[in-house]
């Protein structure tokens, strides 16, 4: 028996970051289906309100948080809310993100632009981890999924928004470091790529449905003990960094 199964999915609590819409929204609703307690997070609480009202079910099974990764007090604030409500995170899932002038070359970007994508894509990451997963360690369960993406994969990377891709590609990074810290505590740490799916970011006319995107990240949230750590996976299959 995997032990997320021995743990009975409805006793563990998910927090999603960048919750309100898209995939965010799509991995709520997939969790929420798994009987755990879900906490929706983002910045705009108006449309978070909508994001849990879209989804239904009762108040101590699905929630929302307004937080902003970005900001450190606001990370610190959620978890202590949460933690009164429901309990301590077991699953979080970094979701947030943001993708500023794509479409410009890499000297064309400004040093502000970097700065403005690593704050959320990266350390948006770094911030959350450094709040909930000290508690995961401390209990001996926890899984971490950060949704990365092609673009962050060296071995793949073109001219494609230089600041986007260089925060995924750092994300990587920092996902493979903190498993290696983390191995052997029960919390298994890995790497997502949604692939190019029907977002506000990806567009309409993306290849992948949303529902698509979500199923390779709710898979990794979900790991039996003996699942993999410290690793980039698309389709639920194992991508080299």
């Amino acid at each position: 028996m995997s032990a997320v199964a021995a743990r009975k999915m409805s006793s563990l609590v998910a927090m999603v970051t960048g919750a309100n819409r898209g995939l965010g929204l799509e991995i709520c609703l997939q969790l929420s289906a798994l009987n755990m307690r879900v906490v929706m997070t983002a910045r705009n609480t108006t449309l978070l309100d909508e994001a849990v009202a879209t989804i239904g079910g009762p108040s101590d099974r699905l929630s929302a948080v307004t937080m902003n990764v970005t900001n450190l007090n606001s990370i610190e604030a959620a978890r202590l809310s949460i933690e009164c409500r429901f309990g301590p995170v077991d699953i979080l899932i970094n979701n947030a993100a943001i993708m500023c002038f794509e479409d410009e070359a890499v000297l064309s970007t400004t040093p502000e632009s970097f700065e403005a994508a690593l704050d959320t894509n990266l350390l948006g990451a770094v911030r959350t981890c450094s709040v909930f997963v000290p508690g995961m360690t401390g209990r001996g369960f926890g899984r971490v999924v950060n949704i990365s993406s092609r673009a962050g994969v060296t071995r793949h990377m073109s001219t494609f928004a230089p600041a986007y891709s260089v925060s995924k590609a750092a994300l990587n990074a920092f996902t493979k470091i903190l498993a290696e810290t983390c191995r052997g505590t029960g919390l298994l740490i890995n790497a997502c790529d949604p692939g190019w799916i029907r977002t506000d970011m990806g567009g309409p006319t993306a290849p992948r449905s949303v529902s698509e995107g979500a199923d390779t990240a709710v898979w990794l949230a979900t790991l039996p003990e003996d699942g993999p750590t410290g690793s980039l996976f698309r389709e639920r299959t194992l991508v080299e960094w």
